[in-house]
């Protein structure tokens, strides 16, 4: 199998992508891309956020000439996804695309797809091939019966193997299902079949609870077998939520490292404070010291305090009506619970180096 060591190293603006070079995490916008003050808005609080690659759907003219006025306010690469119409895939790597993504089966004639290939080749822009369960050619299901794992991947390589035909190799490749278990297997047979790079995701997960669940199961085995350059976890809803998502499932995972990591026990009858409460403001504040490499526990009570989380950098176990404040699994002193969380971010402010 190709792990992400050996796959093929793409550039999509100032970014790298495959050749063991780290995941990136990619998400798309909901906004009319048309409308250019929404989109940047949506994109830099996605970069804020962690995002390293926007996508956009460009799927008028207007759409596709936005994305010159878009790429100058905003800081990470971007991104055109391109259906059917070729002439919108030519104007948005004209208009400053750093990658664009087609399904060459629903472009057009081959004519079309070289008209594209072209372009992409004198603007020396990547192309993301990208096939879907529910795109599946006639010929593919009839010879699969159906819907398959391996019917996925055969149509991705017969569309790279057009577009190197015509002389092209700047790709990545993107096969995606909706069904978890079909996804792994595809990205299982694709990883022993190709060396290009593979943006990874689980397409139409769900909400942002279910689609969190099932991305979580499908990246976290993919990601684990060392497939996947790219990741973007699709869930409806706030994109800031796919990129906080996609952030923790590559932490998780041991993929990338910093940032605070939070740690909470789960309630139970011998909570004295509102650690609910607690822990999700404890989460959100903690995103300002997203520099930092340190775990920080909140904790229900002094059974699971400073012993069970002795391996937090910081911590706090609740009492009645107050709390222990820890560090490394050592007492420092007693708060009162409405002072907890600001307690919490002076010991973070004295970790943090950079202040």
């Amino acid at each position: 199998m190709t792990d992400r060591e050996q796959t093929k190293t793409v550039s999509i603006g100032n970014r790298k992508i495959g050749g063991g070079n780290p995941i990136l995490i990619q998400s798309m916008c909901n906004t009319k891309t048309e409308d250019v003050a929404a989109t940047v808005a949506q994109i830099l609080a996605l970069e804020a956020a962690g995002c390293d690659i926007i996508r956009v759907a460009v799927p008028t003219m207007e759409a596709a000439e936005a994305l010159k006025e878009i790429k100058r306010q905003i800081h990470i690469p971007l991104v055109a996804d391109i259906h059917f119409d070729y002439r919108l895939a030519v104007a948005s790597i004209e208009n400053g695309a750093d990658k664009i993504r087609i399904n060459p089966g629903n472009i057009g004639s081959e004519d079309r797809v070289r008209a594209v290939v072209d372009k992409a080749k004198e603007f020396g822009v990547p192309i993301r091939v990208g096939v879907n369960s529910g795109s599946l050619e006639k010929e593919l299901l009839e010879k699969y019966h159906g819907v398959t794992a391996e019917g996925i991947v055969e149509s991705a390589l017969m569309k790279v193997r057009m577009i190197e035909e015509m002389g092209y190799d700047n790709l990545v490749i993107s096969i995606k299902s909706s069904d978890v278990l079909m996804c792994i297997k595809a990205h299982e047979l694709i990883g022993e079949q190709t060396a290009y790079p593979l943006h990874v995701g689980i397409t139409e997960a769900g909400t942002v609870r279910s689609g969190t669940i099932k991305s979580s199961i499908g990246l976290g085995i993919i990601l684990h077998q060392g497939i996947g350059d790219t990741i973007r976890v699709s869930l409806t809803g706030d994109p800031v939520e796919e990129v906080t998502t996609a952030k923790q499932i590559l932490k998780t995972l041991g993929l990338r490292k910093g940032g605070v990591e939070v740690v909470s026990c789960p309630t139970c009858g011998r909570t004295r404070i509102d650690l609910i409460s607690l822990a999700n403001r404890v989460e959100a504040m903690v995103t300002e010291f997203d520099h930092l490499d340190v775990k920080v526990a909140v904790m229900g009570c002094v059974v699971n305090g400073p012993g069970e989380a002795k391996e937090a950098d910081l911590g706090v176990a609740g009492g009645i009506g107050e709390g222990l404040l820890f560090r490394k699994g050592e007492i420092i002193r007693k708060v009162p619970e409405e002072n907890l969380l600001d307690a919490l971010r002076e010991e973070l402010l004295k970790l943090d180096k950079r202040r």
